[in-house]
């Protein structure tokens, strides 16, 4: 998670990532850090973010981006 959190604080430092639960739906979030987030996600944890996993319920949160991380990672 900590690594995770270095990378959304890189993008937004202020933004309190860790009770932050609106990323999206409050618009902190645009599509070019999505696209930057996917990209430097895939780097760091070496997990492939396909299509379908770009949902809003997947990014509101580090919390909900963390969780889809390690399934991820399961698969």
């Amino acid at each position: 998670m900590e690594d995770l959190l270095e990378i959304l604080n890189d993008l937004h430092p202020e933004v309190d990532f860790e009770v932050e639960e609106h990323l999206i739906d409050d618009g902190i979030l645009d599509s070019l850090d999505i696209v930057n987030l996917i990209s430097e996600i895939s780097e760091v944890f070496d997990v492939s973010i396909t299509a379908k996993d770009i949902i809003p319920e997947n990014f509101n949160s580090a919390k909900a981006l963390y969780s889809l991380i390690q399934d991820l990672d399961e698969e």
